[in-house]
């Protein structure tokens, strides 16, 4: 299995990334999960434009990279439980995780994905939505091989 996280963030070396490539690392014996993180000028230049432009180069980055089983995580998305999660990703070969910009994503980018979920209904800094996301994602990794880690 592989799983992607796409993230609309300037990439850095801080705690966060340090935690968030432990849980990769433990999800390692059960799939590979990368971590990317992408900001370029068009991404900058749009969101000091305004919100709409912001959404607009958002779907124009992210609708390449749709293919696989595609799951954008959205604050008005499903709200699901970690077993619910861990169903949503059972015996899928390649996911696709995007988490939006600063100002979300454009209706028709979540339109086009095959699932969108909610983390929570508080907001989170994107650095924390990516270990969260990257727990759960081992959780669910555990649930699924009958690992104790769930427990």
């Amino acid at each position: 299995m592989k799983i992607n996280i796409y993230a609309i963030l300037k990439p850095t070396t801080d705690d966060f990334d340090k935690i968030i490539k432990e849980f990769i690392k433990m999800s390692s014996k059960y799939a590979k999960v990368e971590v990317h993180y992408i900001f370029n000028k068009d991404i900058a230049k749009a969101q000091s434009i305004g919100d709409k432009e912001a959404k607009e180069v958002y779907t124009k980055t992210y609708l390449p990279l749709l293919k696989g089983f595609n799951v954008a995580l959205d604050v008005l998305g499903k709200k699901v439980d970690t077993y619910a999660f861990s169903k949503l990703i059972e015996d899928k070969n390649e996911i696709n995780f995007f988490i939006g910009g600063a100002f979300g994503f454009e209706r028709d980018f979540l339109a086009k994905c095959d699932s969108v979920i909610s983390l929570s209904e508080l907001t989170f800094a994107h650095k924390i939505a990516n270990i969260v996301l990257t727990e759960q994602i081992f959780r669910a990794l555990c649930i699924q091989n009958n690992h104790p880690y769930h427990k």
